[in-house]
């Protein structure tokens, strides 16, 4: 089983939820304001339903182990 946790980096993590704030909740690490760079991103979701996947999101927010 998979978890997500956010980055353990806390300057990271205030820095993207700034970002996130001023964007109305949107990836501020993706240009375009639309509905599948809402945070969770769609990006991250698919790679989170992937069992192989370990990383971080795009934006360094969320981390997921296997």
């Amino acid at each position: 089983m998979s978890k997500v946790t956010l980055n353990p980096d806390k300057e990271v993590v205030n820095m993207i939820r700034q970002g996130l704030k001023a964007r109305g909740g949107y990836c501020p690490c993706k240009r375009e304001i639309k509905e599948e760079n809402k945070c969770m991103c769609l990006e991250f979701r698919e790679q989170v339903a992937d069992p192989n996947f370990e990383g971080y999101c795009h934006c360094m927010l969320y981390y997921k182990a296997k």
